[in-house]
């Protein structure tokens, strides 16, 4: 290359939309999502008895604390804003878990 010759400057402009496409499908294949889970890893999701919006997480292995009960199987919250976190931020249940007031929303999937 001589003196007047000149190398063409890179251009990251076209790089950008590679990385971009490359970072969005590694966050899909390894599961990644932008949601809020309920609780952390080693707790789950308890309701609080009485009021349609108390919730709380405990620890993995412990029961829920007087005032608290599990969700029921299949019916637990997992992600902030998910269809079990919408159903029963509408839902008052008893000390057994069974609902007793609020508004009573469709079951999600029925």
């Amino acid at each position: 290359m001589t003196t007047q010759q000149t190398r063409r400057p890179r251009q990251p402009h076209r790089i950008l939309p590679g990385l971009v496409a490359a970072g969005v499908a590694a966050l899909l294949l390894t599961g990644c999502t932008s949601q809020e889970r309920v609780c952390g890893t080693g707790r789950y999701p308890v309701k609080a008895v009485g009021n349609t919006d108390g919730q709380d997480c405990v620890a993995d292995g412990q029961e829920p604390p007087e005032g608290w009960v599990r969700y029921p199987e299949g019916m637990v919250p997992e992600h902030v804003g998910d269809k079990w976190d919408k159903y029963w931020s509408t839902l008052i249940v008893d000390a057994e878990g069974r609902t007793t007031g609020g508004v009573t929303p469709t079951r999600p999937g029925a």
